[in-house]
């Protein structure tokens, strides 16, 4: 597991996870033509109780399951 700091609406905050979670949510943003921080804003408000890293395991998880839902988070 390694710490990825990243700025996420403008304040800085760091995200644990496992380099292939980390490789699969730089691939999903590419996939989707968004900037990663962008993506990464957009699970951070829809997260609710959860915390960021495991709400980004989670948005993989369902874009494995069905790549075109109609809400993914």
């Amino acid at each position: 597991m390694k710490k990825h700091s990243v700025k996420i609406q403008g304040h800085a905050t760091s995200i644990s996870l496992e380099e292939e979670f980390w490789t699969a949510i730089k691939q999903l943003a590419t996939a989707q033509k968004r900037n990663l921080t962008d993506l990464l804003a957009e699970i951070d408000r829809k997260r609710g109780a959860h915390n960021l890293s495991s709400a980004i395991r989670v948005y993989i998880l369902k874009n494995l399951q069905d790549p075109d839902p109609p809400e993914k988070i």
